[in-house]
């Protein structure tokens, strides 16, 4: 008898003795075992960094980006970027559920977002029918497996499914905000206009308060536009988040002084300088980007000697699905961006 993992590690194909999400092939045989959910996919959800290479590597041809989906999948039995080594999430209706899944609330019939990575949860795709270049969004037929221990939430009856799908999609990030940004603080937030960007904006207003500031960097002159439509920054910075120095001018040019914290939310390489130079010494940043480079953040923190405490975006904090889709309810103008954009 096969021996069963709650983590999924007795689907791992290559290299043998790693987690799903190291492996390089897993086994996407879509025969639900005991303690797993088999689940009809409708959507994917690719995560921005891992979307935005496909698309540059394509030269956004929708035809050959499909075709590039699924070479990925029929070859790692999974959505992992090989590039980015990221993937993104899914949207689907319950099949199955295994017989000693330990979750008792979930029943074939249930419409769920899994809130685990598509770059460790076995996939099969039978055939892609539409990919919105504009919104990162794949709409499939096909089936995937969650393990027994993968995270998921119900999708809400009253919210359309694929507003909620792109919200969950990066709801860690205005998640942790909500726990690292305080009364007072001042707050850069690289990347501002972007999905995430624009929903940790919110929370960073809302927890630095009256007595805070939230800058906003972005590269185009309309999201310059946006962020002050929706009035989510105190200020906007219009620079390249990939020249360190520019970012540096401009932020000290509008707040006169480094900040306690900054965010980075961008879907490009070589940013992290930029993150690191806008930040005090005793400040916080916060990498969200699937793009960041340990290395580059690690050594280019060291070599221009500051002290700043940097974190790895984890996308999961406990609480993160519900603040998220509240946030969303509660903020027309996001809301109405968000049906504009992915309903």
């Amino acid at each position: 008898m096969e021996k069963l993992c709650r983590f999924g590690t007795n689907r791992v194909i290559e290299p043998k003795g790693v987690l799903p999400q190291a492996a390089t092939k897993i086994d996407n045989t879509m025969i639900v075992k005991d303690n797993e959910i088999l689940i009809d996919v409708i959507t994917l959800n690719i995560d921005s960094a891992s979307f935005t290479q496909i698309k540059q590597a394509c030269n956004k041809d929708v035809n050959k980006m499909e075709e590039m989906i699924l070479d990925i999948v029929n070859t790692r039995g999974k959505m992992q970027n090989p590039v980015t080594g990221s993937g993104g999430m899914l949207i689907g209706v319950v099949k199955e559920v295994g017989s000693a899944y330990p979750v008792s609330t979930v029943q074939a019939g249930d419409k769920i977002a899994t809130l685990v990575s598509l770059s460790l949860t076995p996939l099969k795709i039978d055939k892609i029918h539409s990919i919105n270049i504009t919104n990162d969004q794949v709409h499939i037929s096909g089936q995937a497996i969650l393990f027994e221990t993968g995270i998921f939430a119900k999708v809400p009856e009253d919210m359309d499914e694929h507003l909620v799908l792109a919200a969950l999609d990066v709801a860690g990030a205005p998640a942790q905000v909500d726990k690292l940004v305080k009364e007072g603080d001042s707050v850069v937030i690289i990347g501002a206009a972007g999905k995430s960007g624009v929903l940790c904006a919110y929370q960073a207003m809302k927890n630095a308060g009256p007595n805070g500031t939230v800058i906003g960097v972005v590269n185009e002159e309309w999201q310059v536009q946006l962020l002050q439509d929706l009035r989510l920054c105190h200020s906007v910075v219009l620079a390249d988040a990939t020249n360190a120095l520019e970012v540096y001018d401009k932020v000290l040019a509008v707040n006169g002084e480094q900040v306690d914290v900054t965010i980075n939310v961008v879907n490009v390489q070589n940013t992290e300088m930029s993150c690191i130079l806008v930040t005090k010494d005793t400040g916080i940043v916060y990498f969200f980007s699937m793009a960041t480079s340990f290395t580059k953040a690690a050594l280019g923190a060291e070599g221009v000697g500051s002290d700043v405490t940097m974190i790895i975006g984890n996308g999961y904090t406990k609480g993160h699905a519900e603040l998220t889709l509240n946030l969303v309810n509660n903020a027309p103008k996001i809301k109405a961006l968000f049906e504009q954009k992915y309903t």
